[in-house]
């Protein structure tokens, strides 16, 4: 199977394709019975393996390790993954890239930010030069087989979010992401310099661009919506809410498997599909609510 093929035969269908971040196995089971395809966030790992905001730690070596257990598991669900700058320099990049497909991943995403980096979401962005992030590019997509390659920018002013985002749809990237989008009618300008080079958009709770449903991205165009942090932030919630309410009540636990908790049986349930059995992989359409 060509993972790379899959995710671009999808991402070429009519309608925007949801990717659902995650940041461990088990995220990622509950994600699987929902939508067919992964985001693997460098903020969410970030956060997960190493308990550090997303700014420029994560070792690429651990990466692939989970992406490889991912694959695993989920045989049959898209895996886009989050490179970052493609951890410095070009043979690192080109080698991670290399070391991806080889286990599994449908794509990638490169971003052109210089180091420190930041969350794509973050204020105090820094940006490579232009000619010097398309090196690193075109590094990548020379040593890719049928890897998906997103170009990404984390530009931030207009005019140079505008310029990266056409030099970027010039090249044979997969698709454009520019983060950190502040309005639709900043998703329409760029929609435009893109021409027909499919367009990500990402989405991040608490993040700077807006939220969309499906439905209204579909309608400015954008091909891709990666949802980046649904499931960190929904398990931080409910940790801190059910952590605070064993505290209350003295320490009883809550009575197992009640209509509104999840007890041993049903999490032994959930993780018993991925021991190799297959899977049914449900599929979500633009016209899904968000």
């Amino acid at each position: 199977m060509s993972y790379g093929n899959e995710l671009r035969t999808r991402i070429a269908e009519p309608g925007t394709t949801p990717l659902i971040g995650v940041y461990d196995m088990y995220s990622a089971s509950v994600a699987a019975g929902h939508y067919d395809g992964m985001f693997v966030s460098g903020f969410g790992f970030a956060a997960s393996h190493y308990g550090l905001p997303d700014i420029g730690f994560i070792a690429w070596p651990d990466m692939l390790s989970f992406v490889q257990r991912l694959r695993g598991a989920f045989p049959r669900h898209h895996l886009l993954v989050d490179i970052d700058d493609g951890y410095v320099d070009i043979d690192v990049a080109c080698h991670v890239v290399d070391g991806l497909e080889r286990i599994g991943a449908s794509g990638v995403i490169l971003e052109d930010q210089k180091r420190p980096r930041r969350c794509g979401h973050a204020d105090g962005k820094l940006v490579l030069p232009l000619a010097e992030y398309l090196e690193k590019l075109e590094a990548v997509l020379a040593v890719r087989g049928d890897l998906v390659v997103v170009a990404r920018t984390d530009a931030t002013e207009e005019a140079d979010i505008l310029h990266r985002a056409e030099a970027l749809a010039a090249t044979d990237a997969d698709a454009v992401l520019v983060d950190g989008v502040r309005s639709t009618e900043g998703i329409r300008r760029i929609r435009a310099v893109v021409g027909s080079k499919p367009l990500l958009f990402n989405q991040i709770a608490g993040g700077k661009s807006p939220r969309l449903s499906l439905g209204e991205l579909t309608d400015l165009g954008v091909d891709v919506a990666i949802f980046s942090t649904p499931c960190l932030f929904a398990a931080h919630r409910a940790m801190d809410a059910a952590l605070t309410e064993l505290r209350l009540a003295d320490g009883r636990l809550p009575a197992a498997e009640g209509a509104d908790e999840i007890g041993v049986g049903e999490s032994t349930r959930l993780l018993a599909r991925n021991l190799g059995r297959p899977r049914p992989v449900p599929v979500a359409r633009a016209s899904a609510e968000v």
